[in-house]
């Protein structure tokens, strides 16, 4: 049977939290956690490139594979946030915005690029920006496919 917006809805029964007595504590505590996630992402991607530093000239693996590997956790992240329908509130901003925000790097992709340029490189740039988004488009598409299925195919054991 079809609700009727026009009645108040049940918290108790609703899909989604009541929401927050104060609407001022919910923001700053989604930016805490964005924040916090954000200095934890950031530390990620810093560490990577002092581990696998890229040569003038030479192809930017590492931002290029920061940037497919935190969309390919983005696209795991929201399939399973999506299918579990009691996460908390602060976990997608969390996880989502605030670690994988601050681990991928569209900054650091458009500085690599015009580095390349500036260098001579132009066909490297090139093939950089374009495989980049192609990559990270297809990470993100083929985990959160895979994610969906594997979640499906659990839920009927």
């Amino acid at each position: 049977m079809p609700l009727d917006h026009s009645e108040p809805i049940d918290p108790d029964i609703a899909d989604d939290p009541p929401p927050p007595r104060d609407p001022r504590r919910r923001h700053r505590q989604t930016v805490v956690v964005v924040a916090a996630g954000g200095v934890l992402g950031a530390c990620a991607r810093y560490g990577a490139t002092l581990l696998w530093p890229t040569a003038a000239g030479g192809f930017p693996w590492t931002t290029f594979w920061i940037n497919v590997t935190g969309c390919a956790a983005m696209g795991v992240l929201m399939a399973v946030i999506t299918a579990m329908p009691a996460t908390h509130p602060l976990v997608r901003p969390f996880l989502g915005t605030g670690i994988l925000g601050g681990y991928t790097t569209f900054s650091t992709y458009a500085i690599d690029a015009q580095h390349l340029l500036d260098g001579g490189h132009a066909l490297t740039a090139l093939l950089y920006l374009v495989a980049t988004v192609a990559a990270a488009l297809a990470a993100v598409w083929a985990t959160a496919t895979l994610t969906r299925r594997t979640l499906r195919l659990g839920s009927r054991s």
